[in-house]
Order: C-alpha cells, then structure tokens, then sequence
C-alpha cells in the first residue's frame, strides 16, 4: 500500500515538472519572439519613416524649391527623376517586411525573407550612392554651366551654396552610415531570434 502511495507521488511529482518544463519553454519561446518582433518594429519603423520622408521631399520640398528659385526645368527633373526610382527599392523592402508574420510562418520561410531583404538592401546601396553622386554632378554642371537665367558667376559668392551643399552631403551620409549601423544589428538580432526559434520547432 505504502508502495503504491509512493509510486503515486512520484508520478504525480514527474507530472508537474513536466508541466514546469513546458511552460519554462513556452516563457523562453515567447521571450524570444517579443525580442524579435521589437528588432523587426525598429526596421519597419525605419524604413516606413525613409518613405515618408522621401515622398515630403519629392512632392513637397523640391517643388516648391523649383516654383522660388531660377532652377532649370531640366535640372528639377533630374532630381526629382532619380528621388521617384530612389523608391522602388523603398516599395520592395516594405513589401518584403509587410509579409514577416512571425506567427503564422515557420522560422525557415522568414530567415528567406530576411536574406531577400538583405539584398535589397545591399543593391540600393550601391545604388543609391552612385545615383546621388551623378545627380548633384548633372545638376551642378547644368545649373553653374547652362542656367544664364539664374545669373551664375564663377566667383566668391559661389563658395557659400557649394559649401553648404558639400555640407549637407556630408551630414547626409554621416547620418545614413549610422542609420545603416543600427538597421545592420537590428537585423542581427532578428536572425539571431530566427536561429533560436528554429530549434523550437525540432
């Protein structure tokens, strides 16, 4: 009797670490997933906010530097043509992100998408840095060479809106390399949660 009392205690003791075990698996799970989906808000934050930004820009800022100042209609088109194309990659990205359902695909689908993502990302770089080159060289070369409208004289007072330029350029890439860092170990993090999910589902 006292044998079988024992044996019950034992089973029932089995029992509950079992139930221990399975939610101290659920809690890690579930920890891993809230870390993951904040790393994964950050980029889409990130990337909603470029759009946003891009389209004032387009639609708002240029234009209306265009209606106020004696810019050439060739000159505006040439930005403006190489801001609109700027948006593709923009649009795939946020395609790409707006199918990361964390909870509804496996771990293996995501890491997928994570990696077309990432070469999205690569490609507009590389983009992005030789379309911006080419268009402030287009635009200077029309704009100081062709605009007889506007009055440019190769003089001293040319210094001041070339410097400026040359210093929002340089504001601009210093503020795009430290975006880029932080967007790279956001994504760090996100493979990182991916990896740890996968051993979830084994």
């Amino acid at each position: 009797m006292e044998l079988e009392a024992l044996k019950a205690s034992w089973n029932k003791l089995d029992e509950r670490l079992a139930e221990t075990e399975i939610v101290n698996l659920r809690m890690v799970k579930e920890m891993i997933q809230q870390k993951t989906k904040s790393a994964f808000d950050h980029i889409m934050g990130q990337n909603i906010y470029s759009f946003v930004v891009n389209m004032l820009i387009i639609c708002v800022v240029f234009p209306f530097v265009y209606l106020n100042t004696p810019i050439q209609t060739s000159s505006f088109a040439i930005v403006e043509g190489v801001m609109v194309i700027g948006l593709i990659p923009m649009v795939w990205k946020l395609s790409l992100l707006s199918r990361f359902d964390l909870g509804g695909k496996s771990s293996s689908e995501l890491s997928r998408l994570v990696l077309t993502y990432k070469k999205v990302c690569h490609q507009e770089k590389i983009w992005m840095i030789g379309a911006v080159c080419l268009a402030m060289i287009a635009f200077y070369i029309l704009e100081l060479g062709f605009n007889t409208e506007a009055g440019y004289e190769f003089s001293t007072r040319l210094l001041l809106p070339l410097g400026l330029s040359l210093l929002t350029f340089g504001l601009g890439l210093v503020f795009a390399k430290w975006q880029l860092r932080r967007h790279a170990h956001q994504l760090q993090e996100i493979e990182r949660g991916l990896q740890e999910l996968r051993e979830f589902e084994k």
